[in-house]
């Protein structure tokens, strides 16, 4: 049903990431479909972090532009200014949500927003992704 995998008590996802900008361009019809830059492949799900974060690799392999700099901080207190990117969509397990992310690292790193943008939590006891709220035919939001 959804593709998930555990290793080591962390939660991988299978995920695919769309240049938000070229899917708008296409959907307006100033850019053909084919054009727009899509990746699929294995996401970590980091509940310690509050952003997510890709590799300058796979932004580049985007077409994503970097708008601005921030500061990121490490598990370990060490603090580097990151690239951030224009917005790109996340699909995973049946939904998407339009997110920017820092540029670093070798993974995808996938924090705390972006599950709660899709209305999913980790089950720490499974490590896996469940509905949070709503099914997994519909994610429910407070409003």
């Amino acid at each position: 049903m959804v593709s998930q995998e555990v290793r080591m008590g962390q939660v991988h996802v299978q995920v695919t990431l769309t240049n938000y900008r070229e899917a708008l361009l296409a959907r307006l019809g100033q850019l053909d479909a084919s054009q727009v830059h899509h990746y699929e492949t294995e996401a970590l799900i980091d509940t310690g972090a509050v952003r997510s974060a890709i590799p300058a690799a796979i932004a580049d392999r985007l077409g994503l532009m970097r708008l601005r700099r921030t500061e990121a901080k490490y598990a370990n207190g060490h603090v580097e200014e990151v690239d951030m990117t224009e917005v790109f969509t996340v699909a995973m397990l049946g939904r998407e949500t339009e997110i920017s992310a820092m540029v670093l690292g070798e993974q995808i790193l996938l924090g705390v927003t972006v599950l709660e943008d899709l209305d999913l939590m980790v089950d720490c006891n499974r490590n896996r992704l469940l509905p949070y709220q709503g099914t997994w035919d519909q994610p429910i939001f407070r409003v």
